[in-house]
């Protein structure tokens, strides 16, 4: 490869922003996540995202609050960074499509590539297939959106069931479902992701792993054996990066995480790497992946 060519830069298929000015985010409670109680915005998040080679982002909702959603599509439209949204609405509500309709239409409404819910949260480890949630992810699915998932390890199997129930949508499963890193825990949640990989219509992002570990100290030892549990049950064309910025930061910096994940998939080929960093999010979100300048000999995703 030569410097006058260009290659594809890296995705980062999940980060987060907010302004506590204009609105509480009340899941940042407690002494461990004071970090956090602080705006964070994309002129934060570009110039580190840029020095990663990363040349479009996903951001993704972080409260069940249905302003976010245009809020973060007005953003998107005037960031080139972001090249999609992945946005709330309440899948259990009887308009669900005609809300999905009007968020498509308003302004950057281009950018909205799925919806997520807080189903972590949920007391119900079922609520994925109660009736009502369920009309709502048809809705997502006619609307030609993905899902994102972002649960706990038991609430997998509802995911799963879910994802059984909706072969036309497709299942983003965040954070390879929290998995126990922390205490060195596989199995259940080895079990499960098993069989949520066995859909072909689920994907997973191989995001937030430093934040289900020892904050302190964890290593990329310690990352891998959950790792390689996604990679191999999903495969990398069904593989994503995620920096899951800025709560990554209690754990990590952004080039520490998005370091850890090459090393982690340093045993891949190039094309594998490129699925990992790049091509499963652009096919699986539909996006258009801007290229960046390829210094020589450089493999944008080694």
């Amino acid at each position: 490869m030569t410097g006058a060519e260009t290659a594809p830069g890296v995705v980062d298929a999940h980060h987060h922003v907010w302004d506590l000015s204009v609105r509480d985010q009340d899941w940042i409670s407690g002494d461990e996540l004071a970090p956090l109680r602080r705006d964070f915005s994309l002129t934060d998040l570009v110039p580190e995202a840029r020095a990663a080679g990363v040349t479009a982002t996903v951001l993704v909702q972080t409260i069940t609050v249905a302003e976010e959603t245009p809020e973060f599509l007005a953003l998107a439209a005037g960031n080139d960074l972001v090249a999609g949204v992945v946005g709330w609405t309440d899948l259990t509500a009887p308009e669900v499509a005609e809300t999905l309709a009007s968020l498509g239409a308003s302004p950057g409404g281009e950018h909205l590539v799925g919806i997520r819910h807080q189903v972590q949260g949920e007391p119900d480890p079922r609520w994925l297939v109660r009736p009502e949630v369920l009309r709502g992810l048809s809705a997502v699915a006619d609307a030609q959106l993905v899902y994102d998932l972002v649960v706990q390890p038991h609430q997998l199997a509802a995911a799963v069931e879910a994802a059984e129930r909706l072969p036309g949508l497709t299942f983003v499963l965040d954070h390879l479902g929290k998995p126990p890193i922390a205490s060195g825990e596989l199995d259940p949640w080895a079990r499960q992701i098993r069989r949520l990989a066995a859909l072909p219509n689920t994907v997973c992002k191989l995001s937030g792993m430093v934040t289900e570990a020892d904050w302190d100290s964890w290593t990329v030892a310690a990352l891998a054996p959950y790792a390689d549990t996604v990679l191999d049950a999903f495969g990398p064309g069904r593989l994503m990066f995620g920096s899951d910025w800025p709560v990554c930061r209690l754990a990590a910096t952004y080039a520490e995480v998005i370091a850890a994940a090459r090393e982690l998939t340093a045993g891949l080929g190039a094309a594998e790497r490129h699925d990992v960093f790049t091509g499963t999010a652009a096919r699986t979100y539909g996006l258009s992946v801007a290229a960046r300048p390829a210094p020589p000999q450089e493999d944008p995703c080694a």
